[in-house]
């Protein structure tokens, strides 16, 4: 599997959950259109409005960090995103990411490399390689370790809702 997308390079490390889903919308039962207008609203107010579906992003380490809400993984999603690309991140993020279906890396070449290039690799294509590993942008390329096991047949399920679903199924079966 591949992806393609335009990228978005955050030049900061620790973006945690409450700039990447602001907090006082924690308890509000919104669909995921709405929660997708929310995405990195304290971060950059106009990130909703200009991702697109399909959009990557490159941030620093340990992305995601503070609380544990699964909407600040959903509303990314729900945005349009569809791979983000750090050095590392927060363990409760990173979970809840291959559990709503997006796909995370650790690779902090990648990160170093976009960051570092940010002027002129802002929003320019990067391609993605699922099964062989593989992060090309910028006349580069990048290796990471794919997704493997259960996390990847989770991902593949569309997430572990889904996941658990089709296993409780074929129990019944």
């Amino acid at each position: 599997m591949e992806l393609n997308g335009r990228m978005w390079i955050l030049d900061d490390d620790d973006i945690n959950t409450d700039v990447i889903y602001p907090g006082k919308y924690t308890y509000e039962l919104f669909s995921p259109e709405e929660m997708a207008k929310h995405a990195m609203e304290d971060f950059d107010p106009t990130f909703a409005e200009k991702v697109r579906e399909g959009d990557i992003i490159i941030a620093g380490r340990n992305f995601g960090c503070g609380s544990s809400r699964e909407q600040a993984v959903s509303c990314m999603k729900y945005a349009g995103v569809s791979a983000i690309i750090a050095p590392s991140f927060a363990r409760l993020y990173y979970r809840n990411s291959i559990n709503q279906a997006l796909y995370v890396i650790e690779c902090a070449e990648a990160s170093r490399y976009a960051r570092e290039g940010k002027k002129e690799l802002q929003h320019k294509e990067a391609r993605i390689d699922l099964k062989k590993g593989l992060i090309a942008f910028g006349g580069r390329e990048f290796d990471f370790t794919p997704m493997s096991g259960k996390a990847l047949e989770i991902f593949e399920a569309g997430g572990l809702a889904p996941y658990t679903k089709k296993r409780l199924e074929s129990v019944k079966g």
